[in-house]
């Protein structure tokens, strides 16, 4: 039986155990969207811009471990695809994105919907290739997929032809597994490497776990806590890396970095024994590099072997799987006594007394920091939640404690505005009987609201939490503090009814301005199971996010919200310097 390029890419993602695709169509991939139809075995969500596609395909794959597909056209199909793309790169995220090409023959010739795919994505994924011949196409899905889900994962993009799907040829069987002679991404774990490390670890007296985003896409959340509670270290995580170790458990000292808990940035300023799992130093955690722990011996386990020293210096690599590092780490570990590292949990504690992330209550507004608090309290801390960028997002981070991975789902790397909504799209999808809140503010929520549309078509019910300040927040508190609030175009003027908005999408709105209104709000919005729910909450337009490392500092130099000055290991910390 012969089959046409379109019906062997289905068949192709069919045998890959691809569920759900999102996607939009244009002429070059109309033959590929009829073979979807006339197969009718894969789920398809018609999304409202490419962006979204990509985006939700991202949500899907950060939830569920597998990898997740979008399917787009050529031209603007494939560039409004690109932030998507980009969002999922910077992160790691595992995701195949099929885009159109014109025929063959007209490449090059400027033709109608015509661009240069492989080209304009080759920095931003992890691989991609352009097929022109119908013999490689379902090999090269194969590769596509190998490729995004092993070694550090990513994006990559499959860029076909108009006539390849058009043209046929025999059925053939779909490769088991393929060989990749260029490509080989599994790396035994170097025994002597393991062993220096255990030296550093045993006789370290102020150590410290620092646990990034490579902890959970990794699947390593239960060796990490093994690892941590063996040793009877504190551990901080990063933006990326929270709910692989539980955010309430006492060993947890929270997140790091430009807006991480203080005894989290002192820990890392004054430890003289850093164990970086599935982390890559970048420059939201290490603030100014010149005072970066210029104590520590630094141990960094990665997949990535170009990720270790990128950035920093490092006294003990290990590459690696991190399931698999912190594995051997444990049998090498079992039956050794470490240091004796009392006094540095006395003085853990002692800046842990300064709770950092104490904020006033008393101004009469709804604080942003009350409403994730609230909605952890109704949630019970079990939803998932994605976030767009800003002030929202650092907030979600702070307040809503992640004792679970794949729960938190955001834009670390690129801080993509617009990505909370389509990411809690394909949240639900991939979870479809968890909770999923998009906590998201007035100017991210706009980016990608078409998809509300989306959401209503497939009955997609997430509860969207906008903390509306009316300001572009994070804009607005770097010009209040660096710019002597000269606050140049990051207000929101002329804002949409949001509650009219979302009722003429089909949707429930609930808009709440009284903090006595909060709590029954959300409650009232968590009951309705089956919509989506737009909560407008009307917060403090003033509020800011502390703590703050600003650009130049270092982590034992944060602006706090108790003192609004700099604090400095000078006066609190145990002054090595």
């Amino acid at each position: 039986m012969k089959l046409n390029g379109a019906q062997i890419l289905i068949q192709s993602l069919k045998n890959e155990g691809v569920e759900c695709i999102f996607g939009y169509p244009g002429g070059a991939v109309l033959h590929i969207y009829d073979a979807l139809d006339l197969s009718q075995e894969i789920k398809h969500i018609l999304v409202r811009h490419e962006q979204g596609a990509v985006h939700g395909a991202d949500g899907y794959a950060r939830v569920s471990g597998k990898v997740g597909t979008a399917l787009v056209t050529s031209g603007p199909g494939l560039t409004n695809a690109v932030t998507g793309i980009a969002t999922a790169y910077m992160d790691s995220i595992p995701l195949v994105v099929i885009s159109g090409q014109v025929s063959s023959a007209v490449i090059g010739n400027d033709a109608f919907q015509e661009v240069d795919a492989v080209g304009i994505t080759r920095s931003c994924v992890k691989h991609n290739f352009l097929v022109t011949d119908i013999n490689i196409l379902a090999s090269t899905v194969k590769k596509a997929f190998h490729i995004a889900a092993t070694g550090r994962p990513g994006p990559v993009l499959i860029d076909i032809t108009k006539d390849v799907t058009i043209a046929q040829t025999a059925e053939k069987s779909y490769p088991d597994t393929i060989n990749m002679r260029s490509y080989q991404p599994e790396v035994a774990v170097e025994a002597a490497q393991i062993s220096k490390a255990v030296d550093l670890i045993m006789s370290a007296e102020r150590p410290l776990i620092y646990s990034g985003g490579g902890s959970v896409i990794g699947n390593a959340s239960s060796e990490l806590r093994e690892f941590t509670r063996l040793l009877n270290f504190p551990i901080t995580q990063t933006l990326m890396g929270l709910g692989a170790y539980p955010a309430t458990d006492p060993q947890s000292l929270g997140m790091l970095g430009m807006h991480g808990t203080y005894e989290a940035n002192m820990a890392m300023h004054e430890a003289d024994c850093i164990i970086a799992v599935g982390a890559r130093f970048d420059d939201r955690i290490t603030g100014n590099l010149d005072k970066f722990c210029p104590f520590a011996k630094i141990i960094h386990i990665d997949i990535d072997p170009s990720s270790i020293g990128k950035t920093v210096s490092i006294d003990v690599a290990i590459v690696g799987q991190v399931r698999a590092v912190l594995s051997d780490l444990l049998q090498a570990l079992k039956g050794k006594k470490t240091a004796e590292i009392a006094n540095w949990w006395a003085q853990i504690d002692k800046w842990r007394s300064k709770d950092s992330l104490a904020y006033s209550t008393k101004t009469g507004v709804i604080k942003p920091q009350s409403v994730i608090q609230a909605l952890y309290q109704v949630t019970g801390g079990e939803a998932i939640v994605t976030s767009d960028v800003g002030q929202h997002q650092m907030w979600a981070a702070q307040y809503y404690p992640f004792d679970e991975p794949r729960r938190w789902i955001n834009s670390g790397g690129l801080g993509t505005m617009g990505f909370g909504l389509p990411a809690a799209m394909g949240a639900k999808l991939a979870e479809p009987s968890r909770d999923v809140a998009c906590v998201t503010g007035e100017g991210s929520i706009q980016m990608m609201l078409q998809e509300l549309s989306t959401m209503r078509q497939y009955s997609i019910p997430v509860k969207i939490i906008n903390l509306n300040n009316g300001y572009l927040g994070m804009v607005r508190q770097w010009q209040e503090f660096f710019y002597n609030k000269r606050y140049a175009m990051s207000y929101m003027d002329a804002l949409p009814d949001f509650v009219k908005l979302s009722e003429g999408y089909g949707h429930s709105g609930i808009k709440v301005e009284k903090s006595a209104d909060l709590k029954p709000a959300l409650i009232e919005a968590f009951k309705q199971k089956d919509k989506t729910v737009f909560l407008d909450i009307i917060t403090d337009p003033t509020e800011n996010v502390f703590p703050m490392i600003a650009a130049g500092a270092g982590h034992h130099e944060m602006l706090l919200a108790s003192k609004d000055k700099m604090q400095s290991t000078d006066d609190e910390g145990l002054n090595l310097v």
